[in-house]
């Protein structure tokens, strides 16, 4: 019964790969329901799961349906008739107009069953639409250098002139100063640098500005670049532009403030922006910072965890009590993380509770708190106010004190399944980071499950190329003399278009998954040392950060000099 109501809620290339048994009706429907979930196709679905490749994928599509196949390869983007593109949709429904004969519109796709994309193409530009299958990368790469055609860099967008004739010849102050006013220049920069910041990826943005310059830089992959100086003159418009979209005051420029912003894309999906003011010497800095909630929702399989340490994990979320805690410094992906586990754990007969110090990714079914210590709602009071709600798991922010780990060590030890974070460099230090806030031993061990550590390291490009390491570096590395056989080959970064010339894109979590054996339980009620745990864990086959690394590396996914950078040894 249950098959066949999985049956009903499946069709187009869902349908047809189970028919050709490619999928289980029970995956195919969980994976469907995924993708809704995450707002993004059943084709970016399918391939984040690894099931097929985009080749395999493209092909299959092609053969289940009587698409023509092309590869976009050996096509000249060029030649495209830009008249037929919408840039948003082609974006969002991963469309791309190709070619016009007569009155037939040729269109690549990567799902052939998208009819309601087909639909939409059909609708705007009148014309009888046929679908050509093409691998689903190749079509988000040709999108991505279609639209970037189509419109101005960013360092283009405005130049300083118009800026200043549009400034100078303006209101009065007072009408420059009143929030409603929109200088329409500043809002479109501010929307591109936005919008382009959402399309590369960008973790964070950067306004800032100095005495004789006002620069914008965007955090990518951890690192930051600088993307643009637009003329010193806006500066102050920018800011205030920020801060009236994030409900802040624009009045007050002389303290810090907080805020939050959200984009709408589409209907099905929004950007939302966490954003912090600074004042700085010569003006305001302000840094927003981009929280996608789709990436939370695309599956713990693109966290980077190995297969052991994702079913220790799994296995310890499903447990009815206890406590998981994650650590790792800022940036490391600790938030991603936790909220991964959470969406697994979001079901209707389950009740989550989460306070955080803010809440950055907004789920529905997940109750949220922030913090606010000036209101007298901290951490220590949210989690009692939590224990008079009926829960069944909580999520903690981070645990700073005594106070908050006491309610939440008691939390665990009472029938709650409780999630959060600590500041440590690896797994056994938190630990000890417990103890030495004064947490006493017996309530260490009868109460944490599972620390995961993790940091975030730079994968390759497709542009990456073999390296040749000596042996003597590879063991110094931590390899060790049966990893030199030769079945594997080192890479290194080059550079291209694709990664900006850094030759690396997108990042990776390396992680230490350390469960709570009897035997760490015992050192901890001896009062043993993070050395003790750590060789414990070592005997009982946990890996480090730098041997977690180590194994990225031999599978070609990041560098050696990355692993090295972000992991210690």
């Amino acid at each position: 019964m249950a098959a066949t109501a999985a049956a009903r809620t499946i069709s187009g290339l869902a349908r047809a790969m189970v028919q050709h048994g490619l999928l289980s009706e029970h995956d195919a429907d969980a994976l469907h329901g995924q993708a809704q979930t995450a707002n993004i196709g059943f084709v970016e679905q399918i391939l984040l799961t690894k099931k097929m490749t985009s080749v395999q994928l493209a092909i299959f599509a092609s053969r289940a349906f009587g698409a023509p196949l092309l590869d976009l390869n050996g096509f000249d983007l060029e030649q495209i008739n830009k008249e037929f593109i919408d840039p948003k949709m082609a974006a969002m429904r991963r469309v791309l107009p190709l070619h016009k004969r007569g009155n037939r519109l040729f269109v690549a796709v990567s799902d052939p069953a998208n009819l309601q994309a087909l639909d939409e193409v059909r609708f705007k530009t009148n014309l009888i639409v046929d679908p050509v299958v093409v691998e689903d990368d190749k079509l988000g790469q040709a999108i991505a250098k279609i639209i970037e055609s189509m419109d101005q860099s960013l360092k283009d967008l405005v130049s300083a002139d118009d800026l200043e004739v549009e400034l100078q010849t303006g209101s009065s102050p007072s009408e420059e100063e009143n929030p409603d006013v929109e200088d329409a220049p500043v809002v479109r920069y501010l929307q591109k640098v936005l919008l382009d910041a959402i399309a590369a990826g960008v973790s964070d943005i950067h306004f800032e500005p100095y005495e004789k310059f006002f620069r914008i830089r965007y955090r990518l992959d951890g690192l930051l670049k600088e993307v643009a100086q637009p003329p010193l003159v806006i500066k102050d418009k920018v800011a205030s532009r920020i801060k009236v979209i994030s409900r802040l005051d624009i009045a007050e420029k002389r303290v810090p403030q907080d805020g939050r912003m959200k984009l709408v894309l589409s209907k099905n999906r929004s950007i939302d922006f966490r954003v912090s003011t600074l004042p700085t010497l010569y003006g305001e800095k302000i840094v927003m910072r981009i929280l996608d909630s789709a990436g939370v929702r695309l599956g713990i399989e693109a966290l980077g965890y190995e297969p052991d340490q994702q079913q220790l994990l799994l296995h310890a979320i499903n447990r009815p009590y206890g406590m998981i805690l994650v650590t790792g410094p800022t940036g490391s992906g600790k938030t991603i993380s936790l909220y991964t586990c959470l969406n697994i754990l979001n079901q209707p007969g389950i009740n989550i509770s989460t306070a955080e110090d803010p809440a950055e990714i907004q789920i529905a079914g997940i109750n949220q708190v922030n913090v606010n210590e000036k209101a007298g709602l901290t951490f220590a009071n949210a989690l009692r106010a939590f224990l008079r709600q009926d829960p069944d798991i909580i999520m903690v922010g981070e645990i700073r004190d005594l106070e908050t780990a006491d309610i939440a060590i008691k939390a665990a030890q009472t029938g709650h399944l409780v999630l959060s974070t600590v500041h440590t460099n690896d797994a056994p230090a938190t630990l000890m980071r417990l103890a030495n806030m004064g947490v006493p031993a017996f309530n260490i061990a009868s109460s944490v499950i599972l620390i995961t550590a993790q940091r975030l390291a730079r994968k390759l490009c497709s542009c990456k190329r073999p390296e040749d390491i000596p042996p003597e570096a590879l063991l110094q590395a931590g390899f060790t003399e049966e990893n030199l056989d030769g079945s594997w080959q080192a890479y290194g970064p080059i550079g291209c278009d694709n990664c900006m010339g850094t030759g690396y894109k997108g990042r990776v979590g390396v992680y230490e998954v350390m469960p709570i054996s009897d035997e760490m339980r015992q050192i901890i009620m001896r009062n043993g040392t993070a050395l003790d745990i750590a060789d414990q864990a070592a005997t009982e086959g946990v890996r480090n950060l730098r041997q977690s690394g180590l194994i990225k590396v031999r599978q070609g996914v990041t560098s050696l000099e990355e692993i090295e950078a972000v992991t210690n040894e």
